[in-house]
C-alpha cells in the first residue's frame, strides 16, 4: 500500500489546490445575487470565472486520481490522507489570504498529521 502513497499525495494536493482556488475565484466575484441577476446568469458568472473554472477542473482530475487509488488500496487506508488537504490549504490561507490560524487549529494539524503518520505506516 505504501507504494500508492505518492498518488495518494497527488490526490491531496490536487484536491487542496481546487479549493485555493474556488476560494481566490468566489473572492473576486464581489456580491451575487441571483435574485436580482438571475439564477442562470450567476451560475454562469461563477462558472466562467477562470479561478472557479480552472479549480473545478483540478477538482476533476484529484477525483480521478482518487478513484485510480480507491481501486488499489483499502478505502480505511487511502480515504484519511485526504484530511492532509486541510493541512495544505490552512497554511496557505493563512500566508496568502490571511486567515486566523489560532493555537487550537495549529493543534489540530498536528492532530492530523500525526493521525495521518499513523496509518501510513498500519
Amino acid at each position: 500500500m505504501n507504494s500508492y502513497i505518492p498518488l495518494i499525495l497527488f490526490t491531496v494536493l490536487t484536491n487542496a489546490a481546487a479549493q485555493l482556488m474556488l476560494k481566490r475565484g468566489m473572492s473576486g466575484l464581489g456580491q451575487l445575487d441571483p435574485g436580482h441577476d438571475g439564477l442562470i446568469a450567476t451560475v454562469l458568472r461563477v462558472v466562467f470565472n477562470p479561478f472557479v473554472f480552472f479549480g473545478l477542473c483540478t477538482f476533476v482530475v484529484s477525483m480521478a486520481s482518487h478513484l485510480v487509488v480507491l481501486s488499489k488500496v483499502q478505502i480505511s487506508y487511502a480515504y484519511p490522507f485526504l484530511s492532509l488537504a486541510y493541512v495544505v490549504v490552512a497554511v496557505y490561507a493563512y500566508f496568502f489570504f490571511q486567515e486566523d490560524l489560532s493555537p487550537a487549529r495549529i493543534a489540530g494539524i498536528g492532530l492530523i498529521v500525526l493521525g495521518t503518520i499513523f496509518i501510513a505506516q498500519s
